[in-house]
């Protein structure tokens, strides 16, 4: 009887397959965004409501930074800026590498191993769209999981 693998895996080699457009990734994300005068605190406010590890901070429709967990812990905490007083302008990552929405979600991946950074804002003329982080990749090996536990339990069951 022949099984189907969930989407995205390979029938022959069973390992996940990140080339799905980064645009799949993003389908159905609400972008989070905030001005760069916005304050660091309420920044990480919107990330905790959200369950999110960065926002994308905008100038009117325009990306110019990315204010994460990290910049947060490292450049807010450890040099004891106040939060409520301290402006993401001065403490994000301004003209961030961002990504195309058509190009393959592995070239994502690259960019962030390359770089050391865990999010990648996905834009489309200098408008942000959306964002990518290691996590999504996570979402490749827990369905390849998910299908080993499912092949194991079928198996189990054929040797009684």
């Amino acid at each position: 009887m022949a099984r189907r693998l969930p989407q995205g895996l390979d029938h022959n080699r069973r390992h996940p397959m990140p080339n799905r457009h980064v645009a799949q990734i993003i389908e159905n994300q609400v972008v989070t965004t905030a001005k760069s005068t916005d304050t660091v605190r309420s920044a990480a406010e919107r990330m905790c409501e959200r369950k999110i590890g960065a926002v994308l901070v905008v100038d009117g429709e325009t990306l110019v930074g990315i204010f994460t967990e990290r910049d947060a812990l490292n450049r807010v905490i450890a040099a004891n800026l106040n939060p409520d007083t301290t402006r993401l302008s001065e403490v994000m990552t301004a003209d961030p590498q961002s990504i195309a929405p058509d190009a393959p979600f592995r070239n994502a991946l690259h960019l962030m191993y390359e770089n050391g950074f865990r999010h990648v804002p996905v834009t489309k003329d200098g408008r942000p769209l959306g964002m990518v982080s290691a996590r999504d990749a996570l979402g490749l090996d827990l369905l390849e999981f998910e299908s080993d536990l499912e092949l194991r339990e079928n198996i189990s069951e054929i040797l009684g």
